[in-house]
């Protein structure tokens, strides 16, 4: 009962912070872990826990996606698919040992992207000329990454667009919910097709999860823009702390 308590509250607490700010896997992640989930396993069915609300957030921006170049809509969202299942392969043969060791510095890191989103985004946008190899190279490098970790991967999409010099704002918005959605899905996919997603757990956060991104939703136009991000940058770096305690 205790752990139901614990996983079901992360994941509607994370599903809470997405549809505000972002940072759930700040929660659900941890959560798994400390329930006694080994933290590969932990991540794919994180993962699987966080899939579903990317889907309604791509909804949202439709009208920006409709109008968006199509050729260019479909080869993002072929490379997603391609990262998303390097991603979750680079996972599964990653050591137990070798993943427990590099988390802390995972969660550092998309704590750090989260913190600093708004420089990293004004440096991107001074970027010019991106030839077509760098583009595609990059692309897939940030889709693998979020196959791999989800952590930090709004922030992330949200500086690449930049950096390819997209501005509207709304249709970034909207790329980035789709494509974490089609990457977040193949990454999925090949975790369940691994047999490493602990499916019980998975299925009572999808719950939570949805239900907490309603109720954020909600909150997103009353609570302060500085206080959410405080709140998502103070727990990474105490989840952060934590892993480092236990690697």
């Amino acid at each position: 009962m205790i752990d139901f308590i614990i996983i079901t509250g992360a994941a509607f607490f994370a599903g809470v912070l997405n549809a505000i700010a972002g940072g759930g896997s700040f929660l659900t992640f941890p959560a798994l872990v400390f329930v006694g989930v080994p933290p590969i396993a932990a991540n794919a069915t994180s993962a699987v826990a966080v899939f579903p609300g990317y889907l309604s957030g791509a909804a949202g921006f439709m009208e920006e996606l409709r109008i968006f170049d199509r050729g260019a809509l479909l080869a993002l969202l072929g490379l997603s698919v391609v990262g998303g299942v390097l991603g979750a392969i680079l996972l599964l043969i990653t050591p137990s040992a070798v993943f427990s060791f590099i988390v802390p510095w995972l969660l550092l890191f998309a704590t750090l992207l989260f913190a600093f989103d708004e420089n990293i985004r004004s440096w991107t946008q001074s970027k010019k000329g991106v030839n077509p190899i760098g583009k595609t190279t990059t692309i897939l490098t940030v889709t693998t990454y979020g196959g791999y970790f989800n952590g930090g991967l709004g922030i992330v999409l949200l500086a690449l667009f930049s950096g390819l010099g997209y501005r509207d704002i709304n249709l970034m918005n909207g790329l980035k919910n789709a494509l974490s959605f089609i990457l977040s899905g193949a990454s999925v996919a090949t975790f369940l097709l691994a047999g490493i997603v602990y499916l019980r757990e998975a299925t009572i956060m999808m719950v939570a999860a949805t239900i907490g991104g309603y109720i954020g939703a909600k909150l997103a136009k009353r609570l302060p823009r500085t206080a959410i991000r405080t709140i998502v940058i103070v727990v990474g770096l105490g989840m952060t702390m934590v892993f480092w305690t236990r690697s």
